[in-house]
C-alpha cells in the first residue's frame, strides 16, 4: 500500500485511545462508539453515514457473535436447571471424596474446575465447584488462598483461554484474524497451550508447597472449622440420581460424537447447545413434572440469557470496532468498496519497516495482556486477531499461532487470574482478599507467559 488515508490514522488513533482507557482500568465501550461514528463520518464525509455505521457495524458484530451468545446462555441456563434439583451435588460428589491431602486437593479442585469450564464455562464452574468441593478441599489441609488459586488457574486460565469445547474464543480471534478454518486454529494453539497451562500450573503448585513449607500455620489448616454451605434444595429423588448420570453422559458422548464425525466450529457449538437445552427441560420436567415444568423452564432460559447478554453486550461493541480492521466484515458495515483498515496497515508496515518473529511475538503477547485490563478476557480477541492479520501481511509468520498468542494473554490476565476486580467470585467463594489472591497468581502467570514466549519463537 503506497498511502495511508486520514482514515486510518483517524483507526490507528482510536486504538491507541482504547488501549490507554483499559490502562487506566476504564471501560472501553466509550471509545469504541466515538470511532465507530468518526471513522463512518470520515469514510462517507456524512454524518448520517457515520450514525448509521455505528448501528450497521452493531449489527454486524452481533451476527458474529450471535451464536456463541446463545450457546453460552443456553448451557448457563442448564447449569441453574442443575442447582435447582441439587444434580450438581450428586454429579460432583464422586471426586469430592478422593480429597485426602493437599495436593490431591489442588489438583483435585483444580483439574474439577477446568473440566466443568470447559463445558459450561468458569462463571458458572465457580459456584458448582466450589459450593460442593471447596470445604472437602480445605478439610483436606488445602489453605483457601490456594484453594482460590487453583480454582482461578485451572478454570479462568488453562480452560478459558483454549475453550476447546464451546470454542467461544477461538471463533472471535479466528472471524478477526480472517481465519477460514477454525480446526487450523485450535490445532496451531495447542503446542502453545501446553506450555502455558504446564509451566503455569508447575509454577503456582511449587509456590504452593513452598508457601506451607514456610508456614506451619497455613499447613494445618485442617484444624480451621469448614462448615459446608446449606443450601435449601429439595431432596434427592431417583429423578434427580437419573438426571445426575444422564448430564454427563450426553456430554461424553457428544465428545465422542465429534471425534468421530469430525464436528468442529458451528457444528461442535450446536450439538453442545442442543444438548443443554434438552438437558434443562429434562431435568426440569423430572424434577417439577410436566405441567409445573412450563414456568422453570422459562426462569432457566431467561437467567441463561440474561447471563450471556451481561457478559458479550460490550465484547459486541468492542468488536465491531475492531472489525473494521478485517476487509470482510469492513465492507459489510462501511460498503463494498471499503478495506481492512489493520490489514491496510500491514501492507504499508511491510513496506517500509522491517520486522521480525520475536518483536512481533513479544508486541502481540503485551497488547493482549493490556486488552485484559478491563477484567473482561474476551473484549481484546477482536484487537489480537486482526493484529496477527496485519502482522501476518507484514511478515511471513504463522498467522494462527500469533493470533492464539494473543488470546492467550488477553484471556490469561483478563479472563481472571491477575486482575483484582476480574477474579472476584472465585476470592468471594473463598474467603479471601481478591487483591491476596492476585498476588499469588501473578508471579506464575508471568513464569507461563515467558516460557510459551519462548517456545512460541520455534512454532511461529
Amino acid at each position: 500500500m503506497e498511502q495511508l488515508t486520514a482514515v486510518h490514522y483517524i483507526y490507528i488513533f482510536m486504538v491507541a485511545m482504547v488501549i490507554i482507557t483499559m490502562i487506566f482500568r476504564k471501560d472501553t465501550v466509550l471509545p469504541c462508539i466515538i470511532g465507530l461514528l468518526v471513522i463512518g463520518y470520515a469514510y462517507s464525509g456524512s454524518l448520517l453515514k457515520g450514525v448509521q455505521t455505528v448501528f450497521n457495524a452493531l449489527i454486524a458484530a452481533g451476527n458474529e457473535f450471535w451464536g456463541i451468545i446463545l450457546v453460552i446462555s443456553l448451557v448457563v441456563a442448564m447449569s441453574r436447571s442443575l442447582q435447582d434439583i441439587g444434580a450438581d451435588q450428586l454429579i460432583m460428589k464422586p471426586i469430592k471424596g478422593l480429597m485426602i491431602n493437599p495436593t490431591i486437593a489442588f489438583f483435585g479442585l483444580g483439574f474439577a474446575m477446568m473440566f466443568f469450564s470447559w463445558f459450561i464455562w468458569p462463571s458458572p464452574s465457580v459456584a458448582l465447584v466450589g459450593a460442593i468441593m471447596l470445604p472437602a478441599a480445605i478439610k483436606a489441609g488445602l489453605p483457601p488462598i490456594w484453594a482460590a488459586v487453583a480454582m482461578n488457574i485451572f478454570g479462568h486460565g488453562v480452560a478459558l483461554s483454549s475453550d476447546y469445547f464451546i470454542q467461544g474464543a477461538p471463533s472471535i480471534t479466528a472471524k478477526a484474524a480472517t481465519i477460514d478454518n477454525q480446526l487450523s486454529f485450535i490445532h496451531s494453539s495447542i503446542p502453545l497451550w501446553l506450555t502455558m497451562s504446564i509451566v503455569t500450573i508447575a509454577a503456582s503448585y511449587l509456590l504452593m508447597r513452598r508457601d506451607m513449607a514456610k508456614n506451619e500455620e497455613i499447613a494445618v489448616a485442617v484444624a480451621v472449622e469448614v462448615e459446608e454451605e446449606v443450601i435449601d434444595r429439595p431432596k434427592a429423588t431417583l429423578g434427580v440420581y437419573l438426571v445426575s448420570i444422564v448430564t454427563p453422559l450426553v456430554f461424553i458422548i457428544d465428545i465422542i460424537v465429534m471425534y468421530k464425525f469430525q464436528l468442529r466450529g458451528g457444528d461442535a457449538t450446536a450439538l453442545v447447545g442442543g444438548s443443554a437445552v434438552l438437558i434443562m427441560t429434562f431435568s426440569s420436567i423430572v424434577q417439577h413434572k410436566f405441567l409445573n415444568s412450563f414456568e422453570k423452564i422459562t426462569d432457566h432460559i431467561r437467567e441463561g440469557f440474561i447471563f450471556g447478554i451481561k457478559i458479550f453486550a460490550p465484547v459486541i461493541i468492542i468488536g465491531a470496532f475492531f472489525f473494521l480492521g478485517s476487509e470482510g466484515i469492513a465492507k459489510g458495515i462501511l460498503g463494498e468498496d471499503a478495506t481492512g483498515l489493520l490489514s491496510d496497515l500491514g501492507l504499508y508496515l511491510a513496506d517500509r519497516v522491517t520486522l521480525s518473529k520475536f518483536p512481533v511475538a513479544l508486541i502481540q503477547l503485551i497488547i493482549g495482556g493490556v486488552t485484559g485490563l478491563d477484567g473482561s478476557g474476551f473484549s481484546g480477541l477482536p484487537l489480537v486477531g486482526s493484529l496477527a492479520q496485519t502482522f501476518s501481511t507484514a511478515i511471513p509468520i504463522d498467522k494462527e499461532a500469533l493470533a492464539f498468542l494473543g488470546q492467550l494473554s488477553a484471556v490469561w490476565v483478563g479472563g481472571g487470574t491477575i486482575i483484582p476486580w476480574g477474579i472476584i467470585p472465585v476470592a468471594a467463594i473463598c474467603n479471601v482478599s481478591p487483591l491476596e489472591l492476585a498476588r499469588k497468581n501473578i508471579l506464575p502467570v508471568l513464569i507461563g507467559f515467558t516460557a510459551t514466549l519462548i517456545v512460541s519463537m520455534f512454532i511461529l
